[in-house]
């Protein structure tokens, strides 16, 4: 089920998509005859294509061998955000549509001596009795959910929930569902809310930076021949036997032909010092204190016993800045050009990040400005998916779906709370303004976003527009898209 009446896009939505409905037992035993032409119902529909209400069961993401993870299920509403409505519907009219249903379904049931169109309407009924009910409820409930929901101006989502449901031939037709919506609020003054809005210009010391990192992955390792100490700068290569302190059954951490740069950033204090001045053939040992955080688990608040010994000493050498290191990144003709480009490309990704960082701090100050009620489905739908984005990860980087199984899904849809919240606050906070702005999108803008789709997916994109358009992806394209371009506006605003 999506919303009562209408999803995020105002699409009016069927009682298949609204509610969920008990099915009776049918008054007879084995499967439904097939009926209707070739096969199908009287409304041309295969027999269960909508008569299966239920949302269907919670996938584990290794069972199917998709990367979709498990839904919270049916999550406990906002109470501050929360509506019910009632729908009443007199028996005689209840009558009239189940006389109606089964008039349909004698004309085209086929059951075992009788003709198509001859099956006694008792038979049938019984036979169907599942089907008809679930038929009758679809004739009355959408037009009338949908009907009671726009009386109430408000803006249903997520999934209604049915505390009520009461159908039977000569009875009323009852139902109670609960729902979240959107609620409104102000925002008054939200063209006052500002952060600061740091400079996208690219600095000398940033670019020498970059083309110092480049220089550097052309770099060469070389031994040094004379017969010295290690210094800082240079590479001890090494081999060691590590032994954890205070764990004797822990197995020795070995090494061989292993390259330790002597004061390197990324390298253990306690190595550097030990290995500052050695030469070549001299056998060490060291002591090393792991802080808690350490990036290696095992290791971490862990002291290790080292031996080590020097194996040689390498020297990195760096190329020189010419026109002919110039070329070998590609179709330059001059370390100007490859300058000039490597500037291009540094400004564009300071650009992206100093606007990223700048609207996450903006939305942040306009989500603490303007407080409202936030729909919890709307929350557990974006956990989901962050954890879908977060399994795609996995699977790319060649996760086993036997290790997906034991994943403590419950502690991460937790963790990811926090930030879900945030991320629809923004949703809704952005779209509000949208609307008071009345930005729209453009045809190019959405075709434009489709052909990069198109590009990344490698789908081609004529089949990747009437897959959007069938499964809803298209309406979610455009709403993010307009979100971004609101931000964008936004952002654009910012004095400095």
């Amino acid at each position: 089920m999506r919303s009562a009446a209408t999803d995020r896009e105002g699409k009016t939505l069927s009682s298949t998509n609204t509610l969920d409905h008990k099915s009776e037992t049918p008054e007879t035993t084995g499967e439904p005859e097939r009926h209707g032409p070739e096969g199908q119902d009287p409304e041309g529909h295969e027999p269960g294509d909508h008569h299966d209400h239920q949302h269907g069961p919670v996938h584990h993401p290794a069972d199917t061998g998709s990367s979709s993870p498990p839904s919270a299920g049916t999550p406990v509403l906002n109470p501050e955000c929360t509506r019910e409505l009632v729908i009443d519907v007199p028996a005689e009219e209840v009558s009239a549509t189940y006389r109606r249903v089964a008039g349909q379904y004698r004309k085209y049931a086929k059951i075992p001596g009788f003709r198509a169109g001859k099956v006694p309407e008792s038979m049938v009924r019984r036979r169907f009795a599942s089907e008809i009910r679930k038929e009758v409820i679809d004739t009355l409930l959408p037009e009338r959910f949908n009907k009671g929901v726009r009386e109430l101006g408000i803006q249903p989502v997520g999934q209604p929930q049915v505390t009520e449901l009461s159908v039977e031939d000569g009875a009323p037709f009852h139902v109670k569902a609960v729902f979240e919506y959107i609620p409104d609020f102000s925002i008054e003054g939200y063209g006052d809310v500002t952060v600061d809005k740091p400079s996208v210009e690219v600095t000398d010391a940033e670019f020498e930076r970059e083309i110092e990192q480049i220089r550097d992955s052309r770099a060469t390792m070389e031994p040094v021949e004379e017969d010295r100490p290690l210094r800082d700068g240079d590479f001890a290569q090494i081999s060691y036997t590590g032994q954890i302190e205070g764990d004797a059954e822990a197995a020795p951490i070995n090494g061989e032909e292993a390259m330790v740069e002597i004061g390197g950033h990324s390298t253990v204090e306690a190595f550097t010092t030990v290995l500052r001045g050695a030469k070549v053939g001299q056998e060490l040992r060291a002591e090393v204190v792991y802080p808690a955080d350490y990036s290696e688990p095992k290791l971490a608040g862990k002291t290790v016993a080292y031996e080590l010994t020097v194996k040689g000493i390498k020297k990195r050498n760096l190329p020189e800045l010419d026109d002919e290191f110039a070329k070998e990144f590609g179709d330059y003709k001059s370390l100007s050009e490859l300058k000039a480009r490597v500037r291009e490309h540094l400004a564009n990704r300071k650009r992206h990040s100093v606007e990223g960082e700048t609207k996450d701090r903006l939305m942040a100050a306009m989500a603490e400005k303007f407080l409202f009620p936030v729909p919890e489905s709307l929350v557990q739908d974006q956990i989901d998916t962050r954890l879908e984005r977060g399994l795609r990860a996995l699977a790319a980087q060649g996760m086993d779906p036997a290790q997906m199984r034991k994943l403590d899904f419950g502690r991460l849809r937790a963790a990811q709370r926090d930030s879900a919240l945030a991320e629809v606050k923004n949703q809704i906070l952005l779209d509000r303004i949208a609307r008071e702005e009345n930005i729209t999108l453009g045809d190019e803008e959405v075709d434009h976003e489709l052909q990069l789709i198109s590009l990344q997916t490698r789908e081609p994109l004529d089949a990747l527009k009437v897959r959007l358009n069938q499964d809803g992806g298209m309406a979610k394209i455009r709403e993010q898209l307009r979100r971004e371009k609101t931000a964008g506006a936004l952002y654009q605003r910012l004095p400095g």
